[in-house]
C-alpha cells in the first residue's frame, strides 16, 4: 500500500471510531441532539478497497466544508465510517449498526451486490440509503416484489443507460460490428451490465462473438482469452472491476491482442494502471461519470480540494461519493427535518440538482438521470473523450 494510502486508512479508520465511540456514555445524548449522524457502509478493505477509500475521503471532505458553512439546520455533521470489507454479508452487518448507532440517513455500500445486500437494512429501519456506485437496477428496484425500494437511491447512473452509451461508442465512434464479453459471475454489476450490453448491442445490429465468465479474486485468464480471442472480435468488452480488469488487459496485450478493449466505471481506479501497465492500457475505453480533465467549474474546485487535501487526483468513485454527501444535505435541507422519512420523501424530489458529475434529477424508480463520460487512457494517464447526454 503506498504512503498517501496508508494515511488515508488510518485516518479514516479513526474517524470511525471517534464515531464510534460519541455513541456511547450518558454525557453524550446532548451531543448527540447537537449533531447530525450519518453513516457511510463502504469497501475500506477487501478487493474493492480502493473505492471506499476514494469514497471515504471525499464524504469526509463534504462533512468538513458542510461544517465550516454552519451545518444543517444549525447542527454539525458527525460522520461514521462502517467497514464491510467488499463482502455483502459484512455489508448487511455494518448497515445495521450504523443505523443502531444514530444514522438517520447513509451512504450506501460502492458495489451493487452490496448495496442491493445492505438495502434490506434501509428498508426495514425506514432510513435511506444512497449508494455512489451502485449502478445495478435491482440497487432501488425489488425486482420480486415489482416495486422501487422506498429508501434507496443512487448518485450514479443506471447501468441499462451504460450499457446503451457504450453499444453507441462501439458502432459508431470504433466501428466494432462483432464483440466479445467477458463477464464477472461472481458480481451482480458486471452479470447485469453484461446483458445490459448484449441487448443494446444485438438491437443495434451488432453481432455478440462469445460470451465467457470468470470469478472475482481469478488471476490467470489466459484460457478464457484464448477462447475470447478466437472468436475474432473487433473489440472486447469488460464490465467489472479494475483488480480483475487489469490483470485481463495485461494477459490479453502479452498474448498479441491489440484490438480495443471497452469497459465500465468499475475500470476507475489509479490502481488499474498499475496492474495492466501504462503501455497495455493504449487503445482501451470506458464509461466513467466525471472527467478531472472536463472544463467544469464545479468539478474542477472539487479536484482541488481534494487534491490539496489528500495528495491526489479523486476518481469517479469520490465524485460520486462527494455528491451523494450533498445530496442528502440537499434533501435534509429541502425537508427541514431530520426524520428519516421527510428525508426520504425530499430525496425522492430531488430536481436539477448540481453535482460534480453534472446536473441530476431523480426519477420514479429512485435512478438518478445524467449525463456519462468515455474515457481513454495515452501512457497510463486517464483522459476525457466525450460526454453522452442521456
Amino acid at each position: 500500500m503506498k504512503q498517501w494510502q496508508k494515511k488515508v486508512a488510518t485516518a479514516v479508520m479513526a474517524m470511525a471510531t471517534i464515531g464510534l465511540i460519541a455513541g456511547c456514555g450518558g454525557g453524550d445524548k446532548k451531543a448527540a441532539a447537537d449533531t447530525i449522524k450519518i453513516g457511510a457502509n463502504l469497501e475500506m478493505t477487501g478487493n474493492q478497497a480502493s473505492f471506499g477509500q476514494s469514497s471515504a475521503n471525499a464524504i469526509k471532505l463534504a462533512v468538513d466544508e458542510i461544517n465550516k458553512k454552519g451545518g444543517l439546520m444549525g447542527k454539525q455533521v458527525s460522520l461514521q465510517v462502517g467497514d464491510n470489507r467488499s463482502e455483502a454479508a459484512e455489508a448487511t452487518t455494518q448497515m445495521q449498526k450504523l443505523i443502531d448507532d444514530g444514522a438517520i440517513a447513509t451512504i450506501a455500500p460502492d458495489t451493487s451486490s452490496n448495496a442491493i445486500a445492505a438495502s434490506a437494512i434501509n428498508s426495514s429501519a425506514k432510513v435511506l440509503g444512497i449508494s455512489p456506485t451502485g449502478s445495478n437496477p435491482r440497487v432501488t428496484w425489488d425486482d420480486k416484489a415489482n416495486k422501487v425500494r422506498d429508501f434507496m437511491f443512487r448518485s450514479t447512473f443506471v447501468d441499462s443507460f451504460q450499457g446503451k452509451v457504450m453499444t453507441s461508442f462501439a458502432l459508431k465512434q470504433l466501428n466494432a460490428q462483432k464483440v466479445a464479453i467477458l463477464v464477472d459471475n461472481s458480481s451482480d454489476y458486471s452479470k447485469g451490465l453484461a446483458k445490459f450490453f448484449e441487448e443494446a448491442f444485438t438491437a443495434a445490429g451488432g453481432t455478440v462473438t462469445g460470451t465467457e465468465g470468470f470469478l472475482q479474486k481469478d488471476t490467470d485468464f489466459k484460457a478464457t482469452l484464448t477462447k475470447i480471442i478466437a472468436s475474432d472480435p473487433d473489440a472486447i468488452f469488460v464490465p467489472a472491476y479494475y483488480q480483475e480488469v487489469g490483470l485481463i488487459i495485461k494477459q490479453a496485450r502479452e498474448m498479441g491482442y491489440t484490438k480495443p478493449i471497452l469497459g465500465s466505471d468499475g475500470w476507475d481506479s489509479a490502481k488499474l494502471a498499475e496492474i495492466a501497465g501504462a503501455q497495455n492500457l493504449n487503445n482501451t475505453y470506458f464509461s466513467n461519470h466525471y472527467a478531472v480533465d472536463e472544463n467544469n467549474k464545479k468539478a474542477m474546485d472539487f479536484v482541488a480540494a481534494y487534491e490539496k487535501a489528500y495528495g491526489v487526483k479523486p476518481d469517479a468513485y469520490a465524485a460520486l461519493a462527494y455528491d451523494a454527501m450533498y445530496m442528502i444535505a440537499d434533501a435534509i435541507t429541502r425537508a427541514n427535518s431530520v426524520e428519516p422519512e421527510k428525508i426520504k420523501d425530499a430525496m425522492a424530489k430531488t430536481e436539477n440538482f448540481e453535482g460534480v458529475s453534472g446536473k441530476m434529477h431523480i426519477d420514479e424508480r429512485h435512478d438518478t438521470i445524467k449525463g456519462a463520460y468515455i474515457m481513454t487512457y495515452k501512457d497510463g494517464a486517464l483522459k476525457f473523450l466525450s460526454k453522452v447526454e442521456p
